[in-house]
């Protein structure tokens, strides 16, 4: 079957379903493998539970004229995917960096949302598989969509920009994260950089923070149908300062029309840049400055970033949904900044680092010391080869320190909860 008539059969079943746990019924069922699983298996009980059709690339599976037999199931969803962008005449926002992605496309959808009907990537649906099922959940009536693309090795933004075809692109910022695949940091910067030479190759517009040197340089060597700068400082279509981080941050900004400022419901300083690139993005889509500052006020985050969550006994900054150094390094920078009685810092191992895993973690035990908090609490095994070098409490699993959390717990903290989302530190909130 080819992917045109494969087309003809979405359109009259335009839901994807890839769990038999969750099918829907009248869906298309693509049978894709992993690690540990092939759903090829599972086919048939896709179909009873209410599939129309089973997209298989196992000709054993194959039953009757309800199983679609293809070479590859995966790249099946990725062209099928492909083929539905291109028919989509509306305008794509790519999006890609190594922190501050999801936030910053929630913003950018909170903003774009008051005026027009906005799709974006649901929750960290961002990789191989999730782009082409964010792309074939695009309805009809949608007017913009914004794609995140997430990455961990070369060559991935590439595909996933050929998949999506944004015609627009913003790429957050490079930072340490994804070391081992991507080769160290100047690996992270040519990986993401691949959005700035599909934007180039397709004559397409890209945001760019005036005052990240890094990305400056990146997209020096291309030329794009339009450059628009943003920043804290002058000469990009807006520029913006930070006015209070209490813990919510307030902004003001100014485009040629005059000043305006905004209160958010975000904390972090690292969340200002975010802010600002969905105020360019909204002012580029043509929307007020009343309507982008609604946009901006009344975003919620959510998804275990930068959330300011009020327990019994704590306050607490849940940013535990991901970790790397870049954003680890900010977070304790942002806790230092903030008023409070007494501060606890509570940090989780950063994966995906490979061999400058130990040296990374290093450098942020030496950071968190030199703020002199109430308490630095380390849990991870990386972590906790440092233990004997430092006056600080270590513990190799997020349960052994919860056992002991439970026995002393912490009482009227400001408190920073971040790590990577392999240590499960949501589990000790409870506890907080």
């Amino acid at each position: 079957m080819s992917i045109q008539e494969l087309y003809k059969l979405y359109l009259q079943h335009p839901v994807i379903g890839t769990d038999t746990r969750k099918i829907v019924s009248g869906c298309l069922f693509f049978a894709l493998k992993g690690d540990n699983f092939d759903a090829n298996n599972f086919a048939e009980q896709a179909l009873k539970d209410g599939a129309s059709y089973a997209i298989v690339d196992h000709p054993e599976v194959v039953k009757n004229n309800r199983f679609i037999l293809v070479n590859n199931v995966l790249e099946t969803l990725q062209q099928l995917a492909t083929y539905h962008r291109q028919q989509l005449n509306i305008p794509v926002i790519g999006l890609t960096g190594t922190n501050g992605k999801t936030t910053t496309k929630e913003l950018i959808k909170a903003v774009l949302s008051q005026k027009f009907n906005t799709h974006s990537t649901l929750g960290n649906l961002n990789n191989h598989i999730g782009v082409p099922l964010t792309l074939l959940a695009i309805e009809p009536d949608v007017e913009v969509a914004i794609i995140e693309m997430g990455a961990n090795h070369q060559q991935e933004i590439a595909l996933l920009s050929e998949i999506a075809k944004p015609d627009y692109g913003l790429i957050t910022n490079v930072g340490k994260a994804h070391l081992e695949g991507f080769g160290g940091f100047e690996g992270v910067k040519k990986g993401k950089g691949e959005l700035y030479i599909f934007l180039e190759k397709t004559n397409g517009t890209v945001f760019i923070n005036n005052d990240n040197q890094h990305l400056k340089e990146m997209a020096n060597n291309h030329t794009f149908k339009e450059v628009i700068y943003y920043g804290m400082s002058d000469g990009g279509l807006i520029s913006g300062k930070l006015l209070a981080n209490d813990p919510y941050l307030e902004v003001e900004w100014t485009d040629h029309n005059g000043n305006y400022q905004v209160k958010t419901n975000l904390t972090g300083i690292y969340n200002f840049e975010n802010i600002l690139a969905a105020i360019v993005i909204g002012l580029k889509f043509g929307l007020s400055a009343a309507e982008i500052n609604t946009g901006i006020s009344t975003y919620n985050p959510k998804n275990n970033r930068s959330q300011i969550i009020k327990t019994n006994t704590n306050t607490v900054i849940g940013d535990f949904y991901n970790a790397n150094p870049s954003s680890m390094l900010v977070a304790i920078e942002n806790i230092a900044r903030l008023e409070a009685d007494a501060k606890t810092l509570i940090l989780g191992d950063m994966f995906e680092l490979g061999e400058e895993s130990p040296l990374e973690h290093k450098l942020i035990i030496e950071k968190a010391l030199s703020f002199h908090f109430d308490q630095v609490i380390f849990i991870g095994e990386e972590f906790y080869k440092f233990y004997k070098e430092h006056e600080a409490q270590f513990f190799k699993t997020t349960a052994e320190f919860n056992s002991v959390l439970k026995a002393q717990p912490i009482q009227d903290h400001l408190i920073l909860l971040k790590g990577s989302r392999g240590m499960k530190l949501e589990t000790l909130l409870e506890d907080l």
